[in-house]
């Protein structure tokens, strides 16, 4: 076989691999409050740092986002996010990101837009089911 098609075929398989649902349900997945947008000008690529309230159980947590371009620090402040909140930390540059905020690549190649409900009345902390 061709070593093209050896890795054409082999990424073939890792985008199509199926998990279970218990796989699944191992992510937690929150959604969370911004409540403070800085710039983040130590971070390779354009990003801001957010702070993100979960509720009580939870707590506020940091996060890094590559949204420069998407989003503006005033359009972040109040927005309700989804994050995953059982990863370990990662660094990222001098700041320690907690929760992995979601989002989609812009159709720009810049940035991402952030995951968001569009109805407010969900409470902070709320699990994705």
């Amino acid at each position: 076989m061709h070593i093209a098609y050896e890795r054409i075929l082999i990424i073939v398989i890792l985008v199509h691999m199926e998990i279970t649902y218990d796989d699944f349900t191992k992510v937690d997945i929150r959604v969370g409050k911004i409540i403070e947008v800085s710039d983040f000008p130590e971070a390779r690529k354009p990003a801001y740092k957010l702070k993100i309230d979960f509720g009580s159980e939870i707590g506020i947590k940091q996060s890094s986002v590559q949204a420069i371009g998407v989003h503006t620090k005033e359009d972040l402040e109040g927005r309700l996010v989804c994050c995953v909140v059982n990863f370990p930390p990662k660094r990222v540059a001098d700041f320690e990101s907690q929760v992995l905020t979601l989002g989609f690549k812009n159709t720009k190649d810049i940035g991402w837009v952030l995951i968001s409900p569009l109805n407010e009345n969900v409470e902070l902390g709320s699990k994705l089911a």
